[in-house]
């Protein structure tokens, strides 16, 4: 059974399709967009454009119904042959002798315009059509002829569009009457539709090219731009491709000034952190292992030469390998204070500045062999976690205990100003060589290489860990008279910071003083 669970898994990983690159996609969306957003423009201008066409057919169509009272005293006489005079007035069909006489009259007063067509039918027969070249000829147009009879046989007026051999016509049909007359006179007005949307057609056409066009523009553009703009991702994708955990050197290379180059950077900070990270690590297990080699070695060296029948010898060499033990557990304390130091995990509060030397102070008093000083103390608040600063306090108070003459004198003290905060302890010992001020802050290091001297050699290092997780930095200087001073540097709060001054008031304060 478990055999064809893995072969089917392998088909399902061989049909995984393969991602759309974000190129794609970007560009994909933008131009969906730009189409849809052009479409509608499109549609709503053709719909616009088309509307206004068909309510000028309309217009013109619905005119004939009032042109056919609009014949002229001359076209009266010329269709009547022998009627009275024509005058000026215009008249109606009660002028005329018959249907037929009105019709032809009305046929030829109306002169088709280009596109348009009309037709006098008599008794659903074509009677009369324009004796002019301008517009075309519906009088052959059997379907239309026959659905405007169809329509007007209740005797009122039609309008409508028909779809036939000659193409899509708007028409309008107006049934024609006469008193003493049996016959059904019928007068329709038609448009040709298509010719007369031509250019409205046109129009569009050239707008859906000019569209295309524009979006193959787009497309161009779009694609050069949103790989220059991607490119910092690929970049990203490469270089976290070729790194690994030997070799974490590469790093991105910024082009321009905009949101995607920023990634850019912050990719870069994020890679200088990790390598430091990983440096600090190799760091501290290098030295972890150089540290433990010396008890290890001690402990199997004695246990080695040890006699088991000598009571005496295996005594010795079981207080030596528990003060080794001992020691390794004081180093693997100390490691895991470090760690958590540097875990950047501090609860930050207001600490009163007074409380906090005055605490120290008394902590201090019990380290025998030196006399304890509280030289300055300062009022006010700083931001911070008490407990971590008075760990870093307490442990340059020990370092200082450890590293000075029995019964040399030690001040400790605090200020604080414009500038931050200053915690500090002064001893007056050999103090320590300029060029060896930065070293004492590495892990396992000391300024005097004495094994007499106990401690793991973190000590420094927790309280530089400290005073950076608090956005300060710890100092060693030289004391009036020999010896070293310690400082913690602490940064100023927001209330310390000075205030802005504006050039207004500058010029103000002058103005007064003058």
């Amino acid at each position: 059974m478990p055999l064809p669970l893995r072969r089917r898994d392998n088909r399902d990983m061989a049909r995984t399709p393969r991602p759309v690159p974000a190129r794609v996609r970007i560009l994909a969306a933008i131009l969906a967009v730009a189409c849809v957003g052009l479409a509608i423009v499109g549609s709503v201008t053709f719909l616009v454009q088309r509307e206004q066409a068909l309510a000028g057919i309309n217009e013109r169509l619905e005119a004939q119904v009032d042109s056919l009272q609009a014949v002229s005293a001359d076209a009266a006489e010329g269709a009547t042959q022998g009627a009275p005079a024509a005058t000026e007035e215009k008249l109606d069909k009660d002028d005329f002798r018959s249907i037929d006489e009105y019709l032809r009259a009305v046929v030829a007063r109306l002169v088709p315009a280009r596109n348009e067509a009309s037709l006098a039918l008599v008794d659903g027969v074509p009677r009369w059509v324009p004796a002019t070249l301008s517009g075309f000829d519906i009088s052959k147009n059997q379907q239309l002829i026959d659905r405007v009879v169809e329509e007007t046989a209740d005797g009122g007026t039609k309008r409508g569009t028909a779809v036939t051999d000659q193409g899509s016509l708007r028409y309008i049909a107006i049934p024609v009457r006469m008193d003493g007359d049996p016959g059904q006179g019928l007068y329709v007005r038609a448009v040709n539709l298509g010719e007369e949307l031509q250019p409205v057609t046109f129009a569009m056409t050239t707008y859906v090219i000019a569209a295309v066009a524009v979006l193959f523009a787009i497309g161009i553009v779009g694609w050069f731009v949103t790989g220059r703009l991607l490119s910092p991702i690929r970049h990203l994708r490469e270089t976290a491709d070729a790194i690994s955990i030997s070799d974490l050197s590469r790093r991105l290379e910024p082009h321009g000034n905009d949101d995607i180059s920023d990634l850019s950077r912050t990719v870069n900070s994020m890679l200088d952190r990790l390598e430091d990270s990983v440096d600090g690590q190799r760091q501290l297990l290098d030295d972890v292992r150089h540290e433990l080699k010396t008890p290890i070695t001690i402990v199997r060296g004695h246990l080695e030469l040890m006699n088991p029948q000598d009571a005496a010898d295996v005594a010795s060499a079981r207080d030596i390998g528990i003060a080794e033990l001992d020691r390794l557990t004081r180093l693997v304390e100390d490691i895991d204070l470090l760690a958590t130091a540097e875990a950047d995990s501090n609860t930050v509060a207001p600490v009163d500045l007074a409380s906090l030397t005055a605490r120290v102070g008394e902590l201090v008093a019990v380290i025998p062999g030196h006399t304890w000083t509280i030289e300055a103390m300062a009022d006010g608040e700083t931001s911070g976690d008490q407990d971590r600063l008075l760990q870093a306090w307490l442990q340059l108070a020990d370092n200082a205990a450890k590293y000075t003459p029995v019964g040399s004198p030690i001040e400790i003290g605090s200020a604080r100003d414009l500038e931050g905060t200053r915690l500090w302890v002064r001893d007056h010992g050999q103090g320590i060589p300029p060029d060896e001020r930065t070293r004492i802050f590495r892990r396992f290091d000391r300024a005097h290489v004495k094994r007499s001297v106990g401690g793991s050699g973190l000590g420094l290092a927790i309280v530089d860990a400290i005073a950076k997780g608090h956005g300060g930095h710890c100092t060693v200087t030289d004391t009036p008279g020999g010896g070293a001073t310690f400082t913690i540097h602490l940064p100023p709060t927001e209330a310390e910071l000075p205030v802005p001054v504006r050039a207004g008031d500058v010029v103000l304060q002058r103005e007064a003083a003058g």
